[in-house]
């Protein structure tokens, strides 16, 4: 229809509040530029408060458009019908009117409308849809985000037709206590997760650009890229997300040694070879348990979601498959003898320290041209340096 865009966008800011209006009066219906404002009516009376099955209009805070749907099919879900923005506080139709149905109150039963706590339902009054934001992404021309429709199902149970106010203002009202909006801790728990989760997804990677930035999950435990943050001009202070080599990659290397370790344990235990006591051998699986698992945990989830991923998404993870490392080196060291110990952890911490001052640029800033931190491009598929 050409008219003002309406989207769905997973964050705050003043894009997102409506003024609530009643319907315009008969005088307006036939002739709405000679309307009397809502505004101007509301004033001469007291504070109404919006109930279950009232009709109301919801006008744009910021562009001072009605919420508005018509029988033109929306731009993705072509079986439902598209929600636009039209009109203005004069200007506008029948198109323009919402029935409210509260649906339920997180907290008492009511069929009046409350911030935060009652879930209600958006009815257009003429073409009986109700207002819908899936997970359905719009094109690059809406910015990737969700699609609002007016959907011709009537699907109680359906939570994308489900909506609630966030934030209310009205100098008449006082000021809402906090004791009014007391929730239940799995009912925040459930949505703060759903939440989470439809959020995660929505940042799915767009195929149109090159997005330098991004890598994938198979990339990270071998160290194969970095990440670039902040401009990369020669004048610019530039910074470089990698992590230190000989921590990185012994601690990968140390999960896979970990597994090999375990598996000849276990062969060795079937022939009746006892290299461990009772003791060590639980320590040893506690710590595969632990490590192992906790790593596992923390790195496949990034390896089945669609969204887009980054280095830093790794560092949960890692932080597991270090310690793994630690106690890999301790393992194999415990039958030495103390002094040599000493010096083999010696020597690696001075190569930890060593390694780091090496690459210290890169966390403190790289004051000059990226070029001259060629000789530092270990793997080739590092983009530290143009």
């Amino acid at each position: 229809s050409e008219q003002q865009q309406v989207t769905c966008y997973h964050h705050n800011d003043a894009n997102n509040e409506w003024i609530v209006k009643k319907i315009r009066n008969k005088k307006s219906s036939e002739s709405p530029e000679s309307d009397e404002s809502s505004e101007s009516f509301n004033n001469k009376t007291d504070i109404e408060f919006i109930k279950n099955n009232d009709v109301i209009r919801l006008l744009h805070a910021k562009t001072g458009r009605n919420l508005h749907s018509h029988q033109v099919k929306a731009p993705v879900t072509k079986s439902q019908w598209e929600v636009s923005c039209y009109g203005n506080e004069t200007v506008g139709d029948s198109n323009d009117y919402w029935i409210v149905e509260v649906y339920d109150d997180l907290n008492v039963k009511t069929d009046r409308v409350r911030s935060l706590t009652t879930r209600i339902r958006f009815r257009h009054k003429v073409h009986n849809c109700y207002l819908r934001a899936a997970n359905v992404v719009l094109p690059q021309w809406g910015f990737k985000q969700t699609e609002v429709t007016c959907d011709k199902r009537n699907n109680p149970k359906d939570v994308f037709t489900h909506w609630n106010i966030e934030r209310h203002w009205n100098d008449k009202l006082p000021p809402g206590g906090k004791s009014h909006y007391k929730s239940r801790f799995f009912n925040d728990f459930w949505h703060l997760n759903v939440a989470m989760y439809t959020t995660n997804n929505a940042l799915v990677p767009d195929p149109d650009k090159d997005d330098i930035l991004a890598s994938s999950p198979r990339q990270w435990p071998i160290m194969e890229v970095g990440l670039r943050m902040c401009s990369w001009a020669d004048n610019a202070v530039k910074y470089y997300l990698l992590g230190n080599p000989f921590v990185w990659l012994p601690g990968t290397a140390s999960l896979v040694l970990y597994l090999l370790v375990l598996a000849w344990y276990i062969v060795r235990r079937q022939r009746q070879y006892r290299d461990l006591t009772p003791a060590q051998w639980d320590h040893y699986l506690y710590i595969g348990k632990v490590c192992l698992v906790g790593w596992f945990l923390h790195y496949i989830p990034f390896c089945i979601m669609g969204r887009v991923t980054y280095l830093h998404h790794y560092f949960p993870a890692l932080y597991f498959s270090i310690l793994m490392a630690g106690y890999i080196g301790d393992h194999f060291t415990s039958k030495l003898n103390k002094k040599f110990k000493d010096i083999i952890f010696g020597i690696s911490y001075l190569l930890i320290v060593g390694v780091f001052l090496y690459f210290k640029d890169v966390s403190f800033g790289i004051t000059y041209p990226s070029k001259e931190y060629k000789s530092r491009k270990w793997f080739s598929t590092w983009n530290i340096a143009d």
